[in-house]
């Protein structure tokens, strides 16, 4: 998703609420800053309906509140609610970890190698829309070797508060993600299945950790 334009779809609503929750969870649009829907339908190439009914969206969500006669200002976004986020995520993301590692195949665990290697690659490359893929494939693989389409849906819903591109276009980030993922894939080797749902939830904590430092909410997540 850029700020370019946005393609024409049933589902435009929805992507306009995807940009406007990424600028709320990357600290681009900060607590107390109203949401312009002239400005924001202008910069992402809409009209305004579908920004006034992504401000309704997120409203529902509490990340925006409506005021009357001046319109939506983000609400206040703190430390606990970027835990809660990321305890879930890492909660739900851990049990199918641990699920996929009792019945995972060499050829599986072959799949999830190459997908680290294209990661690892495009890290070295420093391509954060390549990092975003890779890093969504790797995790969608092990989803879908474990099954369990509503745990993987309700995952789904959970990560649309995460602003994969800020993580994606940081270096640091990029390496340990590489990194966890080794060690991620040596533990599904040895079918050790205490290893693969921490080394999981582990991951959620790093991010949960990294969130709040870049948003300045201080101290580190206690998941």
């Amino acid at each position: 998703m850029t700020s370019s334009g946005l393609k024409r779809r049933p589902q435009l609503s929805e992507d306009v609420a995807a940009h406007i929750r990424d600028q709320i969870m990357s600290g681009v649009l900060c607590s107390g800053v109203f949401v312009r829907i002239d400005e924001t339908a202008a910069e992402l190439g809409v009209s305004a309906t579908p920004v006034r009914e992504a401000l309704v969206t997120l409203r529902g969500e509490g990340l925006v509140e409506q005021v009357p006669h001046r319109g939506y200002r983000v609400g206040e976004l703190d430390r606990g609610d970027i835990e809660d986020i990321f305890w879930l995520q890492g909660t739900i993301a851990s049990k199918l970890a641990r699920r996929a590692a009792r019945i995972i195949t060499p050829v599986q665990i072959e799949q999830l190698v190459d997908l680290n290697a294209r990661l690892r690659d495009a890290v070295m490359r420093a391509d954060a829309e390549a990092i975003e893929t890779c890093e969504f494939e790797f995790h969608r693989c092990i989803n879908k070797v474990a099954g369990g389409k509503k745990l993987a849906w309700f995952l789904f819903g959970a990560i649309r508060y995460t602003p994969v591109r800020l993580y994606a276009s940081d270096p640091a980030w990029g390496e340990e993600s590489v990194r966890s993922h080794d060690a991620l894939i040596a533990a599904f080797t040895w079918g050790d299945l205490d290893a693969v749902g921490e080394l999981m939830r582990r991951q959620f904590v790093d991010g949960a950790q990294r969130l709040v430092a870049h948003l300045g909410l201080g101290g580190s997540a206690a998941m």
